[in-house]
This record gives C-alpha cells, sequence and structure tokens, in this order.
C-alpha cells in the first residue's frame, strides 16, 4: 500500500465502482472489505438509465448489459381491481440510449467491477480487512485496518466510506445520520414462477393498506429468471412464523392463484431506513451509497444513487489528484450528492410508500386516479418517467454549483 492510495472501505458496488472508477484513472486504489468474498446481498438488482449510461463508460458495461434483463415496461397495480397504470421507457428514448430498467442482482455487478480491478496493478481488493477507525490532518488520512487479529496503520490520500448503513467511516467521524426507521419490516422472498404468464411486467407495485407488494424480475441462473418480491410485515410478527412456509404461500397467494403451492427459493427479513447524512464530506472523508443515505426500495432508487454517487467522487477526486484541482471542489460533491438525495431519493421514495399502503379509501382512490390520469397523458407520462427514472436527479446535480 505505497504511494498514499485512495482507500475505499467496503467491497459492495458503490465501493467497488468507485475504485474501478479511480483506477481506469490511473489513481491508486485500496478496497477493503470484511467479507472473504464478494457479499451475496439479494436486496437491490433495478439499474435506471442513467445508471447504465455510467456503468457504459467504465470497463464491466457491456458485460453488465448481457447479464441482465431489460425491463422497457412497469406497471403500478391494485391488489383487488388488477391493472391500475404502465409506464413505457421507451416514451424517453430520445433522452437515453438506454430506455428501460436493467435488473440484475447488486452482487454480479460487484463481481464484475472485481473482476475488472484484477487487471489494473494500481489496484488492491483486500478481503477480510476492515477499517476500523482513522485519524486525518492536512496532508492525508491514518487509516487503521483490522486483519484476523493484527491491527495496522495505513497512510492515504482519501478515506470513501462505502462501508454500508452501520459505517465505521461516518460513525466515526461522528456524522450524524438524520432520519427515521419505518416501524414495519420487509418481508423479501423470490419465486421461480413466471409471473408474465398472468399480465405482470418485469416490474410492478401493488397497492394495498395492508398488503402492498413490490415485484422485480432477477437474472438469477439464467433465462427465464426469478421474481423477487418484498411485503411489509409488522414489528409484532414472529420471525420464524413470518418465514415459514405456509406464511410465505398465503402472502404470494393472495395476489396470484390461491389453488397452487409456488417454488420459494429464498426468503428474508430486513429493516428499511430512511436517513441521510448530515454530510458527505468531512476533510479528507468522503461517504457514498448506504453510508451515506438510506431508502425504502420503493422506486429502486438506493443502490441507483450510491452508484451515482461512486462515479460523481470518483470524477472529482481524480480532478483533484491527478489535475491539482482545488482540495474543496469535494464540497461540490457533498452539496450535488446531498441536495439531490434529499429532493428526489427521499421525497420519491417516501411518496411511493404512501401512496402503495394509503388506508383512506378516498385518498387511495384519488390517487390511484392520478396514476391513471398521468399513464394515459403522453406529456405526463414522459415527465413522470424523467424523474422516476433518476434522469432529473443526475441533471439536478450537476446544475448545482
Amino acid at each position: 500500500m505505497d504511494n498514499n492510495p485512495v482507500i475505499v472501505s467496503g467491497g459492495g458496488p458503490v465501493g467497488l465502482v468507485a475504485a474501478l472508477s479511480l483506477a481506469e484513472k490511473g489513481i491508486n486504489v485500496v478496497v477493503l472489505e470484511t467479507c472473504t468474498d464478494i457479499p451475496t446481498d439479494l436486496r437491490a438488482g433495478t439499474f435506471h438509465p442513467p445508471t447504465v449510461e455510467m456503468l457504459d463508460t467504465l470497463s464491466i458495461g457491456q458485460d453488465l448489459l448481457q447479464l441482465g434483463i431489460k425491463v422497457p415496461e412497469w406497471q403500478i397495480r391494485d391488489r383487488k381491481k388488477g391493472l391500475v397504470a404502465q409506464f413505457d421507457l421507451g416514451r424517453i428514448a430520445d433522452e437515453t440510449p438506454y430506455p428501460f430498467r436493467l435488473h440484475c442482482e447488486q452482487h454480479k455487478v460487484s463481481r464484475l467491477a472485481y473482476q475488472a480491478l484484477q487487471k489494473f496493478s494500481n489496484a488492491q481488493v483486500l478481503f477480510g480487512h476492515e477499517c476500523v477507525g482513522f485519524t486525518q490532518d492536512k496532508e492525508g488520512v491514518t487509516v487503521q485496518i483490522k486483519s484476523g487479529d493484527t491491527t495496522q496503520e495505513v497512510r492515504a490520500s482519501y478515506l470513501i466510506g462505502a462501508d454500508g448503513a452501520h459505517s465505521i467511516v461516518r460513525k466515526t467521524a461522528d456524522i450524524e445520520f438524520e432520519g427515521f426507521t419505518w416501524p414495519e419490516r420487509f418481508l423479501v422472498f423470490a419465486t421461480t414462477f413466471d409471473l408474465k404468464s398472468v399480465g405482470f411486467t418485469g416490474n410492478a407495485y401493488i397497492a394495498d393498506p395492508d398488503e402492498w407488494a413490490a415485484i422485480f424480475v432477477q437474472p438469477h441462473n439464467g433465462p427465464p429468471g426469478i421474481y423477487r418480491i418484498a411485503f411489509p410485515i409488522q414489528p409484532d410478527q414472529d420471525e420464524e412464523t413470518v418465514l415459514s412456509d405456509d406464511y410465505v404461500q398465503s402472502r404470494i397467494q393472495g395476489f396470484l392463484s390461491p389453488d397452487r403451492t409456488y417454488d420459494i427459493p429464498y426468503r428474508s427479513i430486513y429493516r428499511v431506513h430512511q436517513r441521510v447524512a448530515k454530510t458527505f464530506r468531512q476533510g479528507r472523508i468522503m461517504l457514498a451509497g448506504d453510508a451515506a443515505h438510506v431508502n425504502n426500495p420503493l422506486g429502486g432508487m438506493g443502490l441507483n444513487s450510491g452508484i451515482h454517487d461512486a462515479m460523481n467522487l470518483a470524477d472529482k477526486l481524480g480532478k483533484v489528484l491527478q489535475e491539482n484541482a482545488d482540495n474543496d471542489l469535494l464540497d461540490l460533491y457533498d452539496r450535488q450528492r446531498r441536495i439531490t438525495n434529499v429532493e428526489y431519493v427521499q421525497a420519491i421514495t417516501i411518496r411511493n410508500k404512501k401512496m402503495l399502503e394509503e388506508r383512506d379509501p378516498e385518498i387511495r382512490a384519488q390517487r390511484l386516479d392520478e396514476m391513471r390520469e398521468t399513464a394515459a397523458d403522453p406529456e405526463k407520462h414522459r415527465a413522470f418517467l424523467m424523474n422516476s427514472s433518476m434522469i432529473n436527479s443526475v441533471r439536478r446535480a450537476a446544475q448545482i454549483e
């Protein structure tokens, strides 16, 4: 670890994409990952058009396109009444070369980035290594790294905290994580049943006061893929009961046929937060991805926003380290990414959840009618897609000075 590399804490997709972007610029970079291999996290798996554009500027772009499933249309449905609105990303084909959502498990993106990093002599990925603390001064950062029973100190030029919602980097920097945790948890499971055969697109959101759901097709082990489904479960529900075959079957039978048993390859439970770090930069410490912001998955924006962080930050670090740009350029990273996360990611995902779970019948009917009208009106349809696809959030960030 010579030459004061940029150290990235966290070997998930955000950390590895940031590292790859830096390595391709010729910057020395070291990634620290606590696990002994690429973490297999099955939560995120949707890439919006601008994210696909960004990843296609890296050496992994075309491989990702080959791995993923292109989903050009997605739906909002009512649990009892069926289809409410269907949105077609082809309507904004003049705004992006990738007018679709690309569905691919996030660990596959991590694997692609890791494999690409192996080609660079200026990059290292150290599994079984964890950032446990740091100190910084005007010239750099001294990072404490633990591996097994050994702790060593390494000098870095900058430290990127991409180490998740429980970020050691953020906590050590004493940066407040503002926001809240939703009281209900999410049950996520997958089925091999092809929902396309009963009218679903590869991405759909089902509105219901008690059992709303989000559905995403994923490549899994190859065609035809697998459908991942997220449901809410209440705080007092027992986890063992919720993960039981009977309970999971009852959830999927509630909106599909109750007369059959569905193959369920995996299931899990996790908590959901809406939080944003008070700052994404503290001196030579930067936060990205879940270390900087977390949100509910209704809209598929969390990982996308993290990738946007990684690419924005790598671009600015490249200018600081290679073009002698003023170090204050990194303050612009904080402004651009934090403001757009609050204005778009947090606002839209909270609004999406409230729409799906609305209990008041009149308000519920009004919101679903608004969705129908939006889908039916070409101009509103297009405007809605510019926000939901995150194109507007990326453009907004670029305007912030």
